[in-house]
Parts: C-alpha cells; sequence; structure tokens
C-alpha cells in the first residue's frame, strides 16, 4: 500500500509537473491563441455604504433603521416582525464615520492593476434617490471622490509604466456619456444627439461617434470633466435638491503599445458609473418633466434587476437589449469586467424601503460571475516590408547561375548594412506580415518558450542573414506562384467570353431593318349605333324619301404618313353622326308630349332613360302644375341639361318610330 501511494504520488508530481510546464507555456503564448480556454471567474464585488443623517430634515433625531456589525455584514430592522432583524453579509461595509479615502482605498484602487494587464473594469454606484451617489463618485473639492481619486492614480501608473525604456507604451483617452430618458447623450458634445449602441465581432460594448480626449495628467482631466459634468441633467425634488435626472457613464480607455518585437497591443477600459436613484413619486412630488423622468429611471433600473435575476438563475435569454443602461452595462455584468458595485443606503425611517430594497438588490448582484480576459491582439502592420535583390529571390541552381565564376569561388560575402534601428536589430523577419498571422505567432511564442527556458543556441528569429534569406525567398516563390496563377485564370475566362460572344453572333439571324418612326394618337372614341329592325330600314331604303338616313359614316378616308416625311401629316377621324327627318322628329316629339300628359306611371316607364322614380316625379309634376306645353319642360322636373336632354329625344323618338313602323307592317 505504502508503495502504491508513493508511486501515486510520483505521478501526482509528474502530472503537476507536466501542468505547469503547459500552463508556462500557454503564458507565453498570445491570448488571441487561447481564447479558446475558458477565462477564470471573477465575482462581483459589493461593497455598501451607509451615509450619515442629513442635519435639518425630518427625522434626523430618530435612531437608524440600519446598523453595521462588522467591515463586512450589517442588520436591519424587520419590517414584518420589529422584535427581529434582518443580516446581509457583503465583501465590504463602510457606516457613517468612514471616509472617501476608506472607500477608495478598500474597494476601488485595487482593481486599478487590471487595467494595465489589457482588461476591463467597472464600478458602480448604486441606491435609491438622496442616498449619496454622486457624493460617493464625485465627491467635494476638500473630500474627491472615486472618480478624480482613480483617475489620478491611474495617471500616475501609465506614466510609470509608459516611460522611456519600459517595453509598453501607454495612452489613456476619456469619454462621458449620459443615458437620459433611453437616449445616450455625449456630455463632451451635446450637440451630436441620440447616439446608438453596437457590439462588433468579439462582442465589444461600443457607442459609434463617441467623443474621445486624450489625456496626459491630471489637470487635462479636468478641463476636460468640469464642463461636461455641467451638461449632465439634474433636478430639485422634495428629497432632493440636485437630483441627478440621469445614469452618467465615464469610460476611461488605456491602450498600451509593445515597443519591441512582437509588438502586441492591449486595450483596458474603466467604467466609473454613478446610477440615478430610484424614486417613489408619492414622496418625491413629481409632476409632469420630472414625472417622466422618474418613471424612465425606474423603468431602466427594474430591467437592471431582471438582468442580475436571469444572470443569477442561469436563463437562456438575458434582457440586455430591453434597456440602453442594460446594452450599456452588458460587460460589467455577466460580461468581462472586473466590477464593484457599490450601494449607498440611507439611515433614516423614511427611506426604510428604498433601503431593504437596494440591500436586496446588493445581495443578488454579488453572486453575478464575470470572466475577465486580456484583450491583446498583435500589429502585424508594424513590421515593414524588406526590398530584395533579384538574386535573393532566385533559387540556390538561379543563383549559382547568376554568379560569376569568381564569385562562386569567394562566396557571397554579406554587404555591410546600414545602421538599422532597435526594432529592424531584434525583428528581422520584416517580411512576414503577407504570412498566415497563425503561424506567425507559432512562431513568435516558441521563440519566447525557447528564450524562458533558457537556451543557448541562437534564437529562432535571429538567424543568419542565408538562412532568412532562404525563407524569405520561399515566401515570394508562393507569392509569384499564386500571382501567375490568378493570370492564368483571368486568361482562360477571357478567352471563354470570347468563345460564348463568337457562338452567339454564329448563330445570331440577320438583323431585321427597323421600322420608320410612327406618331402615336390617343385613343379614338368608341362607334356607337342603334340597332334597329331590318323592316324599317328597308322601307325607308324604298321610301321617296331617300335623304332619311338613320346612320352616316363619315370620314371614311385616311391619309397615311409618309416614310420619309419629317412631320407627319393630317388624317380625317371617323365618326358617325345620326341623321333624323325633320318629319319623323316632330312626329316623335308630338307622341312623347301626349304620353307626358296622358300616360300613367307605367307608361311613361316605356320610355328610354325614365325609371320608377322619374316616372312618379313626372305624374306629381303634372298634377300640380298642369300638362306640359312642350317636351323641353321635362328639365323642370329631371333636372337635366339640353344636351342630355337631345339624347334623350333621339333615343325615344327612334324607339317610338319602330314601334309605329313594326305595328304598321
Amino acid at each position: 500500500m505504502a508503495a502504491g501511494g508513493s508511486t501515486q504520488q510520483r505521478r501526482r508530481g509528474m502530472a503537476a509537473a507536466s501542468a505547469a510546464a503547459i500552463s508556462g507555456a500557454g503564458c507565453c503564448r498570445l491570448s488571441k491563441i487561447g481564447a479558446t480556454r475558458r477565462p477564470p471567474p471573477a465575482r462581483v464585488r459589493v461593497a455598501v455604504r451607509l451615509r450619515p443623517f442629513v442635519h435639518g430634515t425630518a427625522g434626523a433625531s430618530d435612531p437608524p433603521c440600519v446598523r453595521g456589525m462588522d467591515s463586512c455584514s450589517l442588520e436591519i430592522a424587520n419590517w414584518r416582525n420589529h422584535q427581529e432583524t434582518l443580516k446581509y453579509q457583503f465583501d465590504a461595509f463602510y457606516g457613517e464615520r468612514s471616509t472617501q479615502q476608506d472607500i477608495y482605498a478598500g474597494s476601488v484602487q485595487p482593481i486599478l492593476r487590471h487595467l494595465l494587464e489589457g482588461q476591463n473594469a467597472s464600478v458602480l454606484a448604486y441606491g435609491p434617490t438622496g442616498a449619496g451617489k454622486t457624493h460617493t463618485m464625485l465627491g467635494s473639492p476638500e473630500q474627491p471622490g472615486v472618480i478624480p481619486r482613480a483617475l489620478m492614480d491611474l495617471l500616475q501608473l501609465t506614466r510609470e509604466e509608459g516611460a522611456e525604456g519600459r517595453p509598453w507604451a501607454l495612452s489613456v483617452t476619456m469619454s462621458y456619456l449620459e443615458i437620459y430618458q433611453e437616449k445616450v447623450l455625449d456630455l463632451l458634445d451635446p450637440a451630436s444627439g441620440d447616439l446608438v449602441i453596437r457590439e462588433d465581432c468579439r462582442g465589444n460594448i461600443l457607442i459609434p461617434g463617441l467623443t474621445q480626449k486624450p489625456i496626459t495628467s491630471f489637470a487635462d482631466f479636468e478641463r476636460h470633466f468640469l464642463p461636461a459634468s455641467r451638461n449632465r441633467t439634474v433636478g430639485a425634488t422634495r428629497l432632493n435638491q440636485r437630483s441627478s435626472r440621469s445614469h452618467a457613464v465615464l469610460l476611461v480607455k488605456v491602450d498600451q503599445r509593445e515597443r519591441l518585437a512582437p509588438f502586441r497591443q492591449r486595450e483596458g477600459k474603466l467604467y466609473l458609473i454613478d446610477l440615478a436613484g430610484s424614486e417613489d413619486n408619492r414622496r418625491t412630488g413629481n409632476k409632469g418633466l420630472r414625472l417622466k423622468e422618474s418613471g424612465a429611471i425606474n423603468t431602466s433600473l427594474f430591467v437592471l434587476g431582471k438582468v442580475v435575476d436571469a444572470l443569477n438563475q442561469g436563463l437562456p435569454r438575458v434582457p440586455y437589449r430591453d434597456s440602453k443602461l442594460t446594452r450599456l452595462l452588458q460587460d460589467s455584468l455577466g460580461g468581462s469586467a472586473h466590477s464593484i458595485l457599490i450601494a449607498n443606503i440611507a439611515p433614516e425611517r423614511r427611506f426604510y424601503l428604498d433601503t431593504v430594497s437596494a440591500l436586496n438588490f446588493a445581495a443578488r448582484s454579488k453572486e453575478v460571475i464575470n470572466r475577465p480576459f486580456t484583450n491583446e491582439s498583435l500589429q502585424p502592420h508594424v513590421l515593414g516590408p524588406v526590398k530584395l535583390s533579384q538574386k535573393e529571390l532566385l533559387g540556390p541552381p538561379e543563383a549559382k547561375r547568376a554568379r560569376g565564376p569568381e564569385e562562386e569561388e569567394i562566396g557571397s560575402p554579406e554587404p555591410m548594412a546600414a545602421p538599422a534601428s532597435a526594432s529592424q536589430k531584434l525583428s528581422p523577419l520584416q517580411k512576414l506580415s503577407s504570412m498566415d498571422p497563425a503561424m506567425l505567432e507559432r512562431l513568435l511564442s516558441l521563440d519566447r518558450l525557447l528564450a524562458s527556458q533558457g537556451s543557448q543556441g541562437a534564437p529562432l528569429l535571429s538567424t543568419p542573414k542565408r538562412e532568412r534569406m532562404v525563407l524569405m525567398k520561399t515566401v515570394e516563390e508562393k507569392d509569384l506562384e499564386i500571382e501567375r496563377l490568378k493570370t492564368k485564370q483571368k486568361e482562360l475566362e477571357a478567352k471563354m467570353l470570347a468563345q460564348k460572344a463568337e457562338e452567339k453572333e454564329n448563330h445570331c439571324p440577320t438583323m431585321l431593318r427597323p421600322l420608320s418612326h410612327r406618331t402615336v394618337t390617343g385613343a379614338k372614341p368608341l362607334k356607337k349605333a342603334v340597332v334597329m329592325p331590318l323592316q324599317l330600314i328597308q322601307e325607308q331604303a324604298a321610301s321617296p324619301n331617300a335623304e332619311i338616313h338613320i346612320l352616316k359614316n363619315k370620314g371614311r378616308k385616311r391619309k397615311l404618313e409618309s416614310l420619309d416625311a419629317l412631320e407627319p401629316e393630317e388624317k380625317a377621324e371617323d365618326c358617325w353622326e345620326l341623321q333624323i327627318s325633320p318629319e319623323l322628329l316632330a312626329h316623335g316629339r308630338q307622341k312623347i308630349l301626349d304620353l307626358l300628359n296622358e300616360g300613367s306611371a307605367r307608361d311613361l316607364r316605356s320610355l328610354q332613360r325614365i325609371g320608377p322614380k322619374k316616372a312618379q316625379l313626372i305624374v306629381g309634376w303634372r298634377e300640380l302644375h298642369g300638362p306640359f306645353s312642350q317636351v323641353e319642360d321635362l328639365e323642370r322636373v329631371e333636372g337635366i341639361t339640353g344636351k342630355q336632354m337631345e339624347s334623350f329625344l333621339k333615343a325615344n323618338i327612334l324607339g317610338l318610330a319602330a314601334g309605329q313602323r313594326c305595328g304598321a307592317s
């Protein structure tokens, strides 16, 4: 058993050693290669700050409803049972006598070092209105808050790490925005309007068009930050004379660029967020615009609580997109940032419900898990190109033929190169920018691995010039081969297009001569004719009055447009004209007049264009005014125009004449 135990211990020791070696090798790799590994978790750290009583307000002499037990726990009275208390445990608790320096040094300052490692960090101030969030974040000239202290220390760190002789060059930029009624407004440029929130392919949240100001000292920060702070929306309520009506977000970005090969690049972001407080409109007395502002604030904070609950429950969908605030905090809650939540509470009993709500939210938030990682990438564009001679681009046989016999005997001594910069001496493979990034990263990681193990041999990237030339010649040959294949492909495509065009010309029929241009006139009116009995037409043709024609076609002739003429000639239009003999017209008018004066409503309906309603109107008019003296008096009854009366007479006269002829036959 002892031997077996020792064997197992040896195996475990070997496994641990191999794991350590693997982890050491992995540390040399770039974060892009190790992106498949899941980063270690980091829980959201929660600190609670209890502000002191505000003198001169109602309830200042009452005992507090919250009492701190130690540096990490507190208790609050249970509103359901006054003999019991509710206890809460957090990462830190700061009582009434705590100073701004205590809060900053205990909770905020430790996360600044992660920015220099290319990781993100965020600090959120949460709590009801009037609990001291803005004082915690901004403070006063006598007691500066988290934001000025963090910027002062961060700028000092960047100056030290980016000094001459250090491997990294650092730069710091700042952006300042507010979320007011679900609108993202740039406080550094208020005229920019509502901005949109986007997400790039790597899952990073960004705001296109947001102003970025470079800062190198704390004086630069104050020059940009103080005027922008005055652009933030504030208002007076019953509980707070300068109540924040929007969520303010200060974004500080730290960019790092490696001065030596492999010229890596890191980016770390620091979010300093002053959330607007939740409000009870019954106590704040908000009306009008203040009521609308409090509604937008409470809605965004409600969505923030839903996001925390979804993260704690492991739901498949987290409602980040339901609010602009949660969309912007996507990296801080459940993302890749080291997050600190500072919950501000008030000791007065009138804030009891708001205090319990803030403590419950803080207790749920400390269960949220983030996974920070290093935002690191490589800069292949920094490597400058190397101009090679024609002999260096040729292979060994071609190079021998290009050299003379004397050069073969003496060899090819290396020419004296011009003094190069330090980056060129340490990075001789300056033509590798066109190589596959994965292969280049593997070569660089292998070189660093050999250097970390104390290899006595020459580094991989510091090989002699002849080997470098051979490697670069191989790369050039591959590029030339690719270009040759592309050129051949273009030639084949051009040849295929020419063949298709030739086949199309061979099979294409002879082109027809285009037709002469003809002027298109408007649509002609439809020809109308009245169908009459055949016997009536025959009798009219046999009668001595041969000039009586019912229908007569006019304008049958038409002049065609000449093909050579530039302007079309006028042509007669076809039309049909109705002609009635005077005797037939007078006889028809008399019969219509007799029918109007003596006929009943049923008889009147036999006339053309006289319906039941019009027939009743004619009979009623005749009873009131007497008989009709002429047919035109019908206009008084129906209100028709003269043109309509003419068509009415023609239609009825033809009908009566046809009926008379048929009866006679």
